[in-house]
């Protein structure tokens, strides 16, 4: 059955900012609800600029304190401090991980909510409150641009791959905790190998601060014409092969740094491969599956504080949580830019129909779900989005 298709306009020529109706929309930005969540998406410069909208922010108390902004930075900046309650009832609420069925049995029927689909994260409780209030979510990391770039999705991505080599580096240096010993190694003395699985935006950016300290970096893909770009940009500092087992097992025996990213058939790296590697290797899993790539190994948020690498084998996961300041400035800028594409369509409602981008991010809408995989975490079926919007 065919859909019918609906005509979006370019961003630039959407339609013109309603004065009226841009003071009248309120973002709410509650504190992070879980231990496992540091980083916050608005630092105090972004909220100036959305004040200069014309728009009323929420901010709940101490909410900036994990990326070292106090509260009267934000108050400076024209935002409003408030308790949670309050932040929950704006027309807007941000929040990156998601919210508790509890909070969002609080927001206003009908509001949106922008978050990360952290799928691992999401269950079946909270997916139901999303529908029963009509909440329309969007998750951040599935909002795409024109050119089908994924903007928020890809400064994660590039943070984390980042974060990765820096955190590796610190631990491996560490003289009581890791080997110490120095990632790109000196004169005389062999550098680090570092492993890298996939070869998207997580895993150039870790190849590259890998081969600025001198170490030897490996890239596996099975997507060969993406791994021929990624090793062309890379230059012969990278060196890239076929996801091939046995080359791949062969590599991770002598591997200091194994990094596993985003790739198009996920598999898994079993205890028997595990138990060939090195001791005192440092593992990471930046995909959103939280440490399943290696399911042997204990998971270790890096939010929480590093163990000892020496007495065991782990898997670290959420790497970007560990430089949050970073990441709100990135996402602080990129959310600027969403903000006003959703005024520039005179509201999230018309965002989702005018702005195909944003419209295939929504997860929740009209209280049904429409993402096929939050659907099947929630045991409802999948609706079509298109269906509302063309009926609307």
């Amino acid at each position: 059955m065919k859909t019918n298709a609906i005509e979006t306009p370019d961003v630039l020529t959407a339609p013109a900012l309603v004065e009226n109706r841009k003071k009248s929309i309120t973002i709410g930005l509650p504190k992070s609800s879980g231990a496992n969540e540091k980083r916050f998406p608005l630092t105090p410069e972004g909220a100036a600029v959305l004040v200069d909208m014309g728009l009323k922010i929420l901010i709940e108390k101490d909410a900036g304190r994990t990326i070292h902004y106090s509260d009267s930075a934000y108050t400076r900046a024209g935002a409003h401090i408030c308790g949670r309650d309050e932040t929950l009832k704006a027309d807007i609420v941000i929040h990156l991980e998601p919210l508790p069925e509890g909070d969002i049995r609080k927001m206003k029927r009908g509001a949106v909510l922008l978050s990360l689909l952290s799928l691992c994260r999401q269950s079946k409780r909270t997916v139901k409150a999303l529908t029963e209030m009509k909440i329309c979510a969007v998750a951040l990391d599935l909002i795409a641009d024109k050119a089908d770039n994924r903007p928020f999705a890809d400064i994660l991505e590039e943070i984390d791959g980042r974060a990765s080599i820096a955190i590796a580096a610190s631990l491996l240096a560490d003289a009581i905790h890791g080997k110490g010993i120095l990632l790109g190694g000196v004169a005389g003395v062999v550098p680090c190998e570092v492993l890298i699985v996939g070869s998207g935006i997580a895993a150039t950016a870790a190849a590259r601060s890998a081969s600025g300290t001198g170490a030897l970096v490996r890239i596996f893909d099975n997507d060969v014409y993406r791994l021929r770009a990624a090793t062309r940009e890379l230059g012969p500092w990278a060196v890239g092969s076929a996801l091939h087992p046995k080359v791949l097992h062969n590599a991770l025996r002598s591997a200091d740094i194994v990094i596993y990213t985003e790739i198009n058939d996920i598999f898994t790296i079993g205890a028997d491969v595990v138990a060939d590697m090195k001791r005192g290797v440092v593992v990471f899993d930046l995909t959103h599956d939280c440490g399943k790539a290696f399911p042997s190994l204990p998971c270790v948020d890096l939010v929480d504080a590093v163990p000892e690498i020496t007495t065991a084998r782990c898997c670290y996961v959420n790497a970007g949580s560990a430089v949050p300041r970073t990441v709100a400035m990135a996402l602080s800028n990129t959310l600027l830019t969403l903000i006003r594409d959703i005024l520039a369509c005179d509201g999230a409602d018309n965002a989702v129909k005018l702005l195909p981008g944003i419209r295939k991010a929504v997860y929740t809408f009209m209280g049904k779900t429409v993402n096929p995989e939050i659907a099947a975490i929630a045991g409802m079926r999948p609706v079509d989005i298109n269906l509302f919007l063309t009926l609307s």
